[in-house]
């Protein structure tokens, strides 16, 4: 073999280049720019993955939250029904006001509906429905929770 066609193999295959063994070989030169094509594809779908995410968090905590004061107001509507059964339904809206404040300040894009009710005699519930604020466009997500239980009330010994 001769010293220029020794040359040129090691050109051709990439061997002492002063590139660095970058030359490509006939087949690969389609390769070339196929990573950014990729990641013109990829990138959105991720975004959307990781707002997704993000938005179901905030679904889930927002739940949470609307449950957790359905809660805390059928525990005080339960306890105040028959002492005050004019004013329980103050207490227990106040109570879940109150926990929705605690827990999930700034949480809803509007401030929640809290709804009392007396289902049957002697039972009492709680309802909490918000919405959620999005940031996926176009979605509208509103979580509603509630709770209810029987009225608490003192029965004497042998009465």
């Amino acid at each position: 073999m001769t010293k220029r066609a020794g040359r040129w193999l090691r050109r051709r295959i990439g061997e002492g280049s002063d590139r660095g063994g970058a030359v490509l070989r006939r087949g690969e030169r389609g390769d070339r720019g196929s990573s950014a094509i990729e990641f013109v594809f990829l990138t959105p779908l991720m975004f959307f993955l990781i707002f997704g995410a993000v938005q179901f968090a905030m679904y889930s905590f927002a739940q949470d939250v609307a449950k957790a004061a359905a809660q805390a107001g059928a525990r005080t509507a339960r306890a105040e029904a028959d002492a005050d059964p004019m004013g329980w339904q103050s207490k227990a809206r106040e109570k879940s006001y109150d926990y929705i404040d605690q827990l999930g300040r700034g949480m809803f894009d509007s401030p929640p509906s809290v709804y009392t009710t007396l289902p049957a005699p002697d039972t009492v519930r709680v309802e909490v429905h918000a919405t959620v604020p999005s940031i996926v466009p176009g979605m509208t997500m509103t979580v509603r929770a509630s709770s209810e239980g029987p009225v608490e009330r003192f029965v004497p010994d042998g009465g």
